[in-house]
């Protein structure tokens, strides 16, 4: 594992408060995503949360935005989050408007209207990354390893289950949230089992991947730095 890289960004600029920040004023068009790739794509991330971490994000001409993407979009991938308010997707790698789509569900699992997503954003309007994103501190794997039973919320933590399982068989001592070890494999587990799904249940993302179209990897995001961290 690793965190994402800290580099130099240059591009057109505004200058505020006597610090150069990189500006926005141009959408995705579809002859710029044609020319991405799946390691560009995954690199302008990386790229994107150094900035976020030193707060050198870009200033964006969001009217400017609007007005071209009005009639279209061509974001250049898709992120699977928890919907945890705390992991705001679009900010924490700096992108903006028309750059993401952005599935949410507590838990940032896999399910059919997910995976028919994730089919539509790559297949269909040309995305290039699938990132499973968990998060430290998640809500829902925390009562997933408590097994918590409430209402609609017991189904919906069936499926991070087969994580917290698998944990079991890694991690010594309590099996619970309160074993900060236990919770934190539990939710990189839960990515990786995620991905795992995500390829057994989709042909279609499995074979774009196979063919080098699109790239899918996990990743956990740090709430206490906002450093995004690659399984």
């Amino acid at each position: 594992m690793h965190y994402l890289g800290k580099k130099k960004y240059k591009r057109h600029s505004l200058k505020l408060k006597n610090i150069i920040m990189p500006h926005r004023n141009k959408a995705i068009t579809k002859e710029a995503q044609d020319q991405l790739t799946p390691m560009k794509v995954l690199q302008d991330f990386i790229e994107g949360n150094a900035r976020f971490i030193r707060d050198e994000v870009h200033t964006i001409d969001h009217k400017a935005l609007i007005s071209q993407t009005t009639d279209g979009q061509h974001p250049k991938a898709i992120v699977l989050s928890c919907i945890d308010s705390r992991v705001p997707v679009e900010l924490i790698f700096d992108q903006t408007i028309g750059d993401v789509f952005v599935a949410r569900v507590a838990g940032n699992f896999e399910n059919t209207d997910i995976l028919g997503s994730m089919e539509y954003s790559c297949k269909v309007a040309g995305s290039k990354l699938v990132l499973v994103l968990g998060h430290e501190s998640c809500g829902a794997v925390k009562a997933a390893c408590d097994h918590v039973e409430l209402g609609n919320i017991t189904s919906m933590l069936n499926n991070i289950q087969p994580a917290v399982s698998l944990s079991e068989t890694q991690i010594k001592g309590k099996h619970n949230s309160s074993n900060n070890e236990f919770l934190n494999k539990t939710i990189e587990n839960n990515v990786s089992l995620t991905i795992k799904r995500i390829r057994e249940k989709s042909p279609i993302l499995k074979e774009m991947e196979e063919n080098g179209e699109i790239k899918i990897i996990g990743g956990v995001y740090h709430i206490s730095s906002g450093k995004v961290e690659l399984l």
